[in-house]
């Protein structure tokens, strides 16, 4: 614009800047980059990127949006798959990269990433952080991730000429009035124009090379992928997360660091972050709900109805039966007699307190206070007894004390 000025106040310029601007460009030095030739074996990269689809119907709204157009080329066969899909986010593009996987009949063992939020968390030259699920879903099919370097489009130049390919031969200028005929129609179009060309490149037919590609893919697991939700919480006061409004337990230490959860439909788990170990699993819950592991309850929690009947049982059978007998006849009021008896067990044995209950059964006064009045006025005598070898008879121990006693008397 100011050389354009500088001509028509001191030279008179009669033309417009147009003419200026197409003549500098001419003039600008461009040196041609050279572009590096990748060769890969069959079976061992695939490359997968988003482009922009065709104009569909919405069905909630009744209107035509853009669609997103998920691309996976094979990098040895340059055999495409094309998808189709309104909205994009981490499971949908995990779920992308699945069917793809099964409509080629196999994986392949790399998978070159462009670095979109939803597959690429922290984008590096070295170590990149990819998405969870997005990685746990490779390694379902024995794949792994390869994230592009930032703004190099030249690392997976195959998949970006397919995402054009697609976008400027069968979808250009189309409109379609549902998403299912959009993907019928891309797929039928594949099958029998894409797959059949000649590769400019590779010289050969796609189908055939795909033919020869596809034994050295990876088998397919048995199960599809089981998908999750994923997040980081804060572990509350109470030792518990809170995932969809339920709270979930963690082991002790916890309190106030941050954890990685999953959940799905069924279950809860929650990771450790530095590691990725598992350290609790438990079973969704409703809004409000809490799911505790007994071995994650402080000591000072209140112990549930249940838990104190199982221990007052494993003390010992007279103790669970007086304990069960309380239970019933006074309800909540009688727990903390129920406490009171496994007191008594702590304090006096677990043999003495339960042939008091044994007792109190048997007249029938099953009460807390009969079995405490009776350890207390009927303490356990201490007996010596034999319970090892190495210790002698008494007779023994009684001659020596007589010998040494005449010794010192002579």
């Amino acid at each position: 614009m100011a050389i354009w000025q500088d001509l028509v106040d001191e030279h008179g310029f009669g033309s417009r800047y147009s003419s200026v601007k197409r003549f500098v460009r001419k003039l600008k030095a461009s040196q041609p980059q050279p572009c590096c030739v990748i060769s890969t074996a069959p079976g061992e990269e695939a490359q997968v990127d988003y482009g922009a689809g065709p104009m569909v119907r919405h069905p909630e709204t009744g209107k035509y949006c853009r669609t997103r157009l998920f691309a996976m080329t094979l990098a040895y066969s340059r055999k495409a798959v094309w998808l189709l899909t309104f909205k994009s986010s981490s499971q949908i593009w995990a779920e992308l990269h699945e069917r793809a996987f099964r409509l080629l009949g196999g994986a392949p063992r790399i998978v070159v990433l462009d670095n979109l939020r939803e597959g690429v968390v922290a984008p590096d030259i070295y170590d990149p952080q990819l998405n969870p699920l997005l990685r746990d879903v490779l390694q379902h099919y024995g794949a792994v991730g390869f994230a592009c370097r930032v703004r190099d489009p030249d690392r997976k130049g195959k998949v970006e000429r397919s995402v054009g390919y697609a976008k400027g031969t069968p979808l250009k200028g189309m409109r379609f009035e549902s998403l299912e005929e959009a993907q019928v129609y891309i797929d039928r179009w594949t099958e029998r124009w894409a797959d059949t060309r000649i590769h400019g490149t590779t010289k050969r037919q796609v189908l055939g090379m795909f033919l020869e590609e596809q034994p050295h893919l990876l088998p397919l697991p048995l199960e599809p992928f089981r998908y999750y939700d994923y997040g980081k919480r804060v572990v509350h006061l109470d030792g518990c997360v809170e995932v969809q409004g339920a709270y979930y337990s963690t082991p002790p230490g916890w309190i106030g660091h941050t954890v990685h959860v999953q959940w799905d439909a069924l279950h809860v788990r929650v990771l450790d972050p530095s590691t990725g170990m598992l350290l609790r699993e438990h079973l969704r819950q409703r809004r409000g709900r809490f799911c505790i592991k007994e071995q994650d309850r402080p000591p000072q929690t209140p112990p549930t109805t249940q838990h104190l009947l199982s221990r007052a049982n494993k003390a010992g059978p007279a103790i669970g039966s007086l304990c069960k007998a309380i239970h019933r006849r006074d309800g909540q009021a009688g727990l903390r007699r129920v406490m009171g008896v496994l007191s008594l067990a702590k304090k006096y044995g677990a043999a003495r307190t339960n042939e008091g209950c044994a007792l109190a059964l048997e007249v029938g006064a099953a009460d807390y206070r009969f079995v405490r009045r009776y350890l207390e006025r009927h303490p356990d005598t201490l007996m010596l007894r034999q319970v090892d070898p190495l210790i002698r008879e008494l007779t023994h121990y009684r001659d020596l004390i007589n010998t040494m006693t005449e010794g010192e008397s002579r």
